[in-house]
């Protein structure tokens, strides 16, 4: 009965209570369980990663991993963290098998003053290596400035609740994402990636409980518009497998799972249950932040990305290439912990640095 409740809620199939597996012996009950949800899968064109089997046959082999431990991790902090110490974490970062870091945000001193040396972060970056820096844009100003720095992909938002819109930028969704033409336009002049996220995909602050429809509406926006990929952000943590789940069937109907991106907050210890929730939905792109630094500073309580070092040990222990050295990974945690006075708040990290102090 555990396996059929599972799986009618992992996998979004028809409930599968129906078929009364008491009836049945439990080796048939969970064949024909993970019969129904191969055949779910399939229909979806996904097929079972080779050498797996059973519960996690559908996880994707491989997982890109786009940390944001610089941009989102680091803009919640009130006292200034020094460029130079900015700079030497992302250095870090980018020497652990990384290929996504996410390192400022082009937005006004004025509302995040902790980016305003975004220019002199970026442009001390090297952009020929194959490690990608995107930062955010929140307009045609910030793009312009970030490209002139180095900018080879940036990144534009929007929200799935109309309330979290108004509240925080006082427009609509649609009015919002309008904003972003002009963007969308130099950037396929300038050959410019752009990756789209979606705040409030689970829940939200003000509205509470956000459609999964309304996800799928936006997201596919963001698509029509120019965006190679949509990271989709539970924002104040409060999604469960299902939720995702539930949600993430709505968005797929449209989109291909692999343009999709989850970015899960820790808020309520979830966040790793609901990444292998999408993963074994398709899903191989995984936003994380390395420690577990950050949140969003205009959303009360989204206290806590997932730590980069549990994903990526989750994703080992299940047979899953990263490419990310887990030991490096740490280090960079360490070295950024230690720079701004905050414990690391990663357990895989002080797990793994506590056995090696005995």
């Amino acid at each position: 009965e555990q396996a059929c409740e599972f799986f009618s809620l992992s996998s979004v199939a028809p409930p599968l209570t129906c078929i009364a597996p008491r009836a049945l012996p439990l080796k048939m009950s969970l064949a024909y369980v993970f019969s129904q949800r191969a055949g779910f899968m399939a229909a979806r064109g996904l097929s079972a990663s080779a050498g797996k089997s059973g519960l996690f046959a559908h996880v994707p082999s491989k997982v890109k991993i786009v940390e944001v431990g610089p941009r989102d991790g680091l803009q919640n902090e009130k006292a200034l963290v020094p460029t130079a110490t900015k700079i030497e974490f992302i250095r870090r970062l980018a020497h652990t098998g990384l290929t996504a870091v996410e390192a400022t945000s082009f937005v006004s001193p004025k509302w995040v003053p902790q980016m305003a040396d975004h220019v002199e972060v970026l442009s001390s970056l090297d952009h020929t290596g194959p490690v990608a820096f995107p930062v955010l844009t929140p307009n045609l100003k910030g793009y312009e400035a970030a490209v002139a720095a180095g900018a080879r992909e940036v990144a534009i938002f929007g929200a799935a609740s109309e309330a979290f819109s108004k509240k925080n930028i006082n427009c609509t969704i649609d009015e919002s994402l309008d904003r972003f033409k002009d963007i969308m336009e130099a950037a396929q002049k300038d050959n410019v990636r752009v990756r789209g996220y979606v705040s409030c995909v689970l829940g939200c602050p003000y509205q509470g409980k956000i459609e999964p429809s309304e996800v799928a509406r936006v997201t596919q926006r963001l698509f029509d518009m120019g965006c190679y990929e949509v990271s989709l952000g539970d924002t104040i943590g409060v999604g469960t497998p299902g939720s995702m789940s539930r949600m993430l069937a709505t968005v797929l109907e449209k989109s291909d799972p692999s343009r999709i991106a989850v970015h899960c907050h820790d808020t309520y210890g979830q966040a790793l249950a609901n990444i292998l929730a999408a993963l074994q939905m398709g899903i191989s792109v995984v936003d994380a932040s390395v420690a577990g630094l950050g949140g969003c500073p205009y959303a009360r309580g989204a206290s806590g990305n997932v730590a980069t070092e549990e994903v990526v040990y989750m994703l080992s222990g299940l047979g899953v290439e990263t490419g990310v050295n887990l030991d490096a990974l740490i280090d960079a945690g360490s070295f950024i912990s230690a720079a701004i006075g905050r414990p690391n708040s990663s357990r895989v990290a002080n797990a793994i640095l506590g056995k090696k102090q005995r």
